[in-house]
């Protein structure tokens, strides 16, 4: 049997003409998570009149919601397809949100561009995560908030998001992720030290209920040694 492929990053381009559809459960899981993670996120930040980059934005799930808050919202991500149905679906909805095609690691924008910067399911995805820390320092201003989320690196976060995420519930596609990419919070901490980033708060993200299609709906959680989220500043010195 061949081993499955892993941090298969197609699945985001070949579901792209469904993505606002409802019809793909694993999309509905992302789309799910936007308002578990916004009720952490938006105790943090004010987002009205905020220039704000959503950093691996999809679809545009994240980015709506934030356009919602009266953000005004810049998504990036390398999957085409993705980024039209963003536009799409974005036009359709009245939203005026720029899309850009592009990675994290070589952000196409000037220095001091955003006021903050979301990203989401996306760390444990990129080549380089120290890299994409500093271009994401690059573009805040001094004072720029980081919000993000990632997976921990861990037995127990392998057997929630691969085994039982990927393999028995299909909550994701097979190959989503690649188990050695997951971070540490203490790495994670650290390539945000030296990025030119202060940390800050560290917090869990996982299953909180079921909706009535039967679907998680997700929250904030006391442990973070699954999915955990955090926030971070652009320090303002040197």
């Amino acid at each position: 049997m061949a081993q499955t492929a892993r941090n298969n990053l197609d699945i985001y381009d070949d579901v792209a003409a469904n993505w606002w559809s409802d019809d793909i459960r694993w999309v509905r899981t992302l789309k799910n998570m936007v308002p578990g993670r916004l009720s952490w996120f938006d105790t943090k930040i004010d987002w009205a009149g905020k220039r704000v980059l959503d950093l691996g934005c999809a679809g545009g799930f994240m980015a709506e919601a934030l356009a919602e808050r009266g953000a005004t919202v810049t998504g990036i991500d390398p999957a085409r397809d993705a980024i039209e149905a963003a536009r799409t679906h974005a036009a359709s909805e009245g939203h005026a949100i720029t899309y850009d095609v592009g990675v994290g690691e070589a952000l196409p924008y000037d220095d001091d561009s955003f006021d903050a910067v979301v990203c989401v399911d996306v760390l444990e995805h990129v080549q380089d995560l120290d890299q994409v820390n500093r271009e994401v320092a690059r573009v805040l201003v001094p004072g720029g908030r980081y919000l993000f989320d990632t997976i921990n690196r861990n037995p127990l976060a392998r057997l929630a998001t691969i085994t039982m995420a990927e393999d028995v519930l299909r909550l994701l596609p097979k190959g989503t992720h690649d188990p050695q990419m997951f971070i540490k919070p203490d790495e994670l901490r650290a390539s945000l030290r030296a990025a030119g980033f202060t940390p800050e708060t560290f917090t869990g993200l996982g299953p909180r209920g079921v909706n009535r299609r039967g679907d998680l709906t997700f929250g904030r959680l006391p442990m973070t040694g699954i999915i955990y989220m955090g926030t971070a500043t652009r320090n303002t010195g040197g």
